[in-house]
């Protein structure tokens, strides 16, 4: 397979500021170029090392349109927070391609507005597996969504897709990913902590738990160590 996006490369020369979090942390100025050589690649790490951050800075590079409501006022605010994706280059196989992004955080947002064009226009609902997503659980709502929306050619980031889905559900999502990734026409690059998406055979994994983005195998992520040594513990 040819992946739609072969790297990113961060422009750390051309950063606005030294100071100020994303461009302060040591992993996103001691890393230059990420290769993508898989169709399915997982960020990995500690909660606060910039795996999500760079996911959700690649899917505004790509012009995808990430569907959240304001987050209204808040007491602080920083001003550079949303800004990486300037500060990055993409280099595409054969030019950009549509795609999306999933966010745990935010999919009830984006399940809300879904259902409000079907008020209006029931046949958009033919798009996310034919049924509302609001009147699903949570968890069946995302399993609709991954089932429909993969199937079509295109670039998908996912931050933490595994947060609402049960250890059956996150198998049968790494049946669709292995479906659709071997045809040859989707590309996933998923920011994750869960054990058994890791599992996924033939695919890239990137820690971000260095100074540096690192490659490393299956059985030396620290959320592999950490479930075996539990589970031979009991």
């Amino acid at each position: 397979m040819n992946n739609h996006i072969i790297s990113v490369t961060l422009n750390k020369e051309n950063y606005p500021s030294d100071y100020d979090y994303p461009f302060s942390l040591p992993i996103f100025n001691q890393t230059k170029r990420i290769l993508f050589d898989f169709p399915v690649t997982f960020f990995v790490g500690e909660n606060g090392t910039g795996k999500s951050t760079l996911l959700e800075a690649m899917a505004l590079a790509s012009d995808i349109h990430i569907w959240r409501r304001s987050e209204g006022v808040r007491c602080q605010v920083n001003q550079y927070e949303k800004q990486l994706y300037k500060y990055i280059s993409l280099e595409w196989a054969n030019g950009k391609v549509p795609g999306s992004y999933f966010g745990s955080e935010i999919f009830n947002d984006f399940r809300r507005i879904v259902d409000n064009w079907a008020a209006s226009d029931p046949g958009q609902l033919q798009y996310f597996g034919g049924k509302s997503l609001v009147t699903q659980s949570h968890g069946q709502s995302i399993m609709s969504y991954f089932r429909s929306r993969y199937k079509r050619r295109g670039i998908y980031f996912l931050d933490e897709p595994e947060t609402a889905l049960s250890p059956r559900s996150q198998l049968e999502f790494l049946d669709i990913l292995h479906q659709n990734g071997k045809e040859g026409h989707a590309q996933f690059i998923i920011a994750t902590h869960s054990p058994i998406l890791m599992g996924y055979e033939g695919a890239r994994i990137y820690s971000f738990d260095h100074r540096s983005v690192n490659a490393i195998a299956y059985q030396e992520t620290e959320h592999y160590q950490i479930y075996k040594r539990l589970l031979l513990e009991n």
